[in-house]
């Protein structure tokens, strides 16, 4: 569990500003490809020549595409009032406009859901019974024409001397070829999980406008080329260690082929100075793409090379596939160079973050959860009734953590408990909510909800905490269903009557491993396995985190009489043997005796 700051950081407010930038962009990537789809497809240098059908493309881009933007940054601001009021003032920066009007679009859309807003708050509450229609109606209206006016003679001039000074900027950087510079920017800010901020919210609206000239543009390569992440990933694969080289391959596959970038952020945090790989890689990638003049027609959402090809232009293919080639070589290499130097085990990643937790509350001089705080632990979950795993853009690696987690819960047993996934600006704070986010966005997801439970963890494709909020769960719910198993259990197991085991469905022994004691359950776990081996048992021995149990009478539990009632609070159906001593009770012997 983590509690944010109440002040916020700057970190926090940079993110802010650019996944609300982003979250303009991304509803509406599916129209944005459609756009560059019949561009691709149908234009005059297209696959498929079609002057009839190519008349779509000029009014998708000057009007359909602003105004869709428009009415999402409203509706992020103020619901469907906001987003209508968004949409009109967006058509006062659209009309007459010489360039494509998405950054006006950006400004335009949330001024207007704020006014309205404001308005609302100002006058709302003082419309008498019977009028509200009129009210609704009629602010909206005349706000909306007054957004739009202010749009044709004071935002639209602005938004298009800008557009033209960073077009110009973007052209001359291209044209010293010091476009792959960007990369040094780009790829620590990736890492950081700003890449849907800096790919949708300012390098696709470049893009589009670059692109509406020139037939193409490289800046929709800059942050989706998949090849930094896939040389890192290979590297893993040949030099990794432990699981974070066994994770590799089915990782790679993911962020190649699926385009889910933030697979491979894990990788870098672990070993820092894979840094280096990706933005050497980022570089040498964009430096070839410029060089063979390679550029797409519109935004490959995700950054998947399917979805790359499928927005290459015609005559392009070459191009583009060498600059991912190139900059996957070169991310390689680079991270090659730093595996092999690299001394440490390469542990599994969620035992990893387990164990820093762990050391984290040493550190603090927190003790091992006493009976009452596993049973406050359960307690707290009591109200969830939903989940919501929430990023950045509510794509992409919230998506698939959701999944994994649903499956937990599914085959946990747990009912009436949905699990899904959104966007962390699209949050609504409500009474029975767990939301589970990065670390990064905590701070800001506890800013939208604070009436509900928060969670965070490290990556949303590997975390111990899943097992966590599932053990809860499962208790809460065998808690609310069997009143009576916890404390029956509880007394059998103290009163150490071995005929109440049932050892011929037990098929692994368990020893409970927590961070205050690990050296004694390590030991006591060697000496039950050498027992078992003098005496030719075969059953399988293993020390094991509480929440990694399976709640199955397969499994035989070896506790003490304390660390017992923190298994009370979580199963029911597992079978214990409770002992004074991990190391010397005789009561370990005749277990041995027992088991097969």
């Amino acid at each position: 569990m983590q509690e944010a700051k109440k002040k916020t950081s700057l970190k926090a407010k940079v993110q802010k500003l650019g996944t609300s930038l982003s979250s303009m962009v991304m509803p509406n990537i599916a129209a944005i490809i459609a756009w560059g789809l019949i561009t691709a497809i149908f234009m005059e240098q297209g696959w498929f020549p079609n002057a009839h059908i190519a008349k779509l493309i000029t009014p998708m881009l000057t009007y359909l595409l602003p105004l869709l933007i428009g009415y999402v940054g409203g509706r992020m601001v103020y619901e469907e009032r906001g987003a209508v009021v968004g949409a009109i003032a967006t058509m006062g920066v659209v009309v007459g406009a010489k360039v494509p009007m998405f950054l006006g679009a950006m400004i335009m859309g949330p001024l207007g859901g704020w006014c309205i807003k404001k308005f609302d708050q100002l006058f709302q509450d003082k419309i008498r019974s019977g009028f509200e229609m009129i009210y609704n109606n009629f602010s909206s209206g005349i706000l909306g024409m007054l957004l739009a006016i202010l749009g044709t003679y004071v935002v639209n001039p602005l938004v298009v001397a800008g557009s033209n000074f960073m077009s110009k900027g973007v052209d001359f950087i291209i044209s010293i070829h010091m476009l792959p510079l960007a990369n040094i920017f780009i790829e620590p800010a990736k890492v950081l999980f700003l890449n849907n901020a800096i790919g949708n919210g300012i390098l696709v609206p470049l893009g589009i406008q670059q692109a509406s000239t020139a037939g193409k543009s490289v800046l929709f390569l800059l942050e989706s080329n998949p090849g930094p992440g896939l040389g890192i990933l290979l590297a893993f694969m040949f030099f990794g260690k432990g699981s974070a080289k066994g994770s590799a391959p089915g990782a790679a596959i993911i962020h190649f082929f699926g385009g889910i970038h933030e697979i491979y952020f894990p990788y870098i945090l672990m070993k820092p100075a894979l840094i280096l790989a990706a933005i050497a890689g980022g570089v040498s990638g964009t430096f070839t793409f410029q060089l063979l003049g390679a550029g797409l027609k519109a935004a490959a959402s995700p950054g998947s090379i399917i979805a790359i090809l499928l927005m290459t232009p015609k005559g392009s293919y070459l191009a583009v596939l060498s600059g991912v080639f190139v900059a996957a070589v070169v991310s390689f290499l680079v991270a090659s160079v730093i595996l092999k130097h690299d001394k440490s085990t390469g542990d599994d990643l969620a035992e990893k973050q387990a164990e820093m937790e762990a050391m984290k509350a040493e550190s603090k001089g927190k003790e091992m959860p006493s009976s009452q705080a596993a049973q406050d632990s359960v307690d707290s979950y009591a109200d969830v009734k939903k989940i919501i795993f929430a990023c950045d853009a509510g794509m992409g690696s919230s998506a698939m953590g959701a999944s994994l987690l649903r499956d937990k819960v599914k085959k946990a047993g747990i009912k009436d408990i949905s699990v899904t996934n959104t966007a962390v600006n699209r949050l609504k704070d409500e009474q029975g909510l767990l939301v589970v986010t990065q670390e990064e966005l905590a701070e800001r997801a506890l800013q939208r909800t604070p009436s509900a439970m928060h969670v965070s963890v490290d990556n949303f494709l590997s975390s111990p905490k899943y097992d966590e909020i599932v053990a809860n769960l499962k208790a809460l719910s065998q808690i609310q269903d069997k009143p009576q198993a916890t404390e029956n259990t509880v007394k059998t197991a103290e009163a150490g009557d071995l005929g109440n085991v049932d050892f011929t469905k037990v098929e692994e022994v368990n020893f409970i491993r927590h961070d205050q004691h690990i050296g004694t359950v390590t030991m006591a776990t060697s000496l039950f396995s050498d027992s078992m081996k003098k005496a030719n048992k075969q059953t399988p021995i293993k020390a094991v985190r509480i929440n990694e149990l399976e709640d199955s009478d397969k499994h035989l539990v070896i506790v003490t009489a304390a660390a017992k009632k923190n298994l009370a609070v979580r199963y029911t159906d597992i079978q214990t043997v409770v002992v004074d001593d991990l190391l010397t009770d005789k009561k370990l012997q005749d277990v041995v005796a027992k088991l097969k």
